[in-house]
C-alpha cells in the first residue's frame, strides 16, 4: 500500500474527542475528557501511559476508507476505551484495580476471556526497525495494551483512587454469577 494512503489516516495527534489538560509533576498532556480523571489518577501511582482513546471505533471511523479490511474491526471497537502502558505499568494497573474492590463480575470482565464483555488485555511485540529501517530485527515486549468497554470507566476511577488511597479489598471468592447461563441469555 502507497505510504500516502496511510498518511491521510487520522495522525495520533489529531484527536476526535474532547480533551482535558492532565498535569502531574513534570507529565502533562491533553487526555481525552473521559479517560483524564482515570490518567491523572495512573500518573499519581508513578506509571506511565503511552496513549489512550476513550472511544477507539469513533476515532478509527475513517480508517476503511483508506483500509477496506479493518471496517470489521473498527466497528467492533464502537463503545471500547483503551489505555497502553510500558508491560510492567499495565501489570501494576491491572493488579491496583483487582486489589481494591471485589472479584465480582468487572473483576472478571478484566481476568477472564469467556466473561461477557471481556477487557482485551495484549502485549503487543515491537520490532526495533519500525522505527530505524536500518536497523535488523530485533523484537521485544514494550506495550500491554488494555482494552475495556467505556462503561467501566466509572469502576477503573473508583477502584484506582481506593487504591491510592491504601483501601485495599481483602482476597475472597470469584463471584462468577456474571457468566451464569442465565446472565448470558
Amino acid at each position: 500500500m502507497p505510504t500516502s494512503m496511510i498518511s491521510r489516516i487520522r495522525r495520533v495527534s489529531e484527536n476526535l474527542h474532547p480533551v482535558r489538560r492532565v498535569s502531574v509533576g513534570g507529565l502533562s498532556a491533553d487526555i481525552d475528557e473521559e479517560l483524564a480523571p482515570i490518567v491523572e489518577v495512573i500518573w499519581r501511582l508513578g506509571l506511565t501511559t503511552w496513549t489512550c482513546c476513550q472511544n477507539a471505533g469513533e476515532s478509527n471511523a475513517d480508517w476503511p476508507e483508506q483500509l477496506p479490511h479493518m471496517a470489521p474491526v473498527i466497528a467492533s471497537q464502537v463503545g471500547w476505551a483503551y489505555i497502553d502502558f510500558p508491560i510492567d505499568d499495565g501489570l501494576a494497573f491491572l493488579t491496583a484495580l483487582a486489589q481494591a474492590g471485589p472479584r465480582d463480575a468487572f473483576y472478571l470482565r478484566m481476568t477472564h476471556w469467556a466473561a461477557p464483555d471481556s477487557w482485551h488485555v495484549s502485549a503487543r511485540p515491537m520490532d526495533r526497525a519500525t522505527f530505524d529501517q536500518l536497523c535488523e530485527s530485533q523484537f521485544e515486549l514494550r506495550l500491554l495494551l488494555v482494552r475495556f468497554p467505556s462503561y467501566d470507566r466509572t469502576e477503573i476511577l473508583r477502584r484506582l483512587t481506593a487504591y491510592e488511597a491504601g483501601r485495599l479489598t481483602p482476597p475472597g471468592p470469584i463471584d462468577r454469577s456474571s457468566m451464569a447461563a442465565r446472565h448470558l441469555a
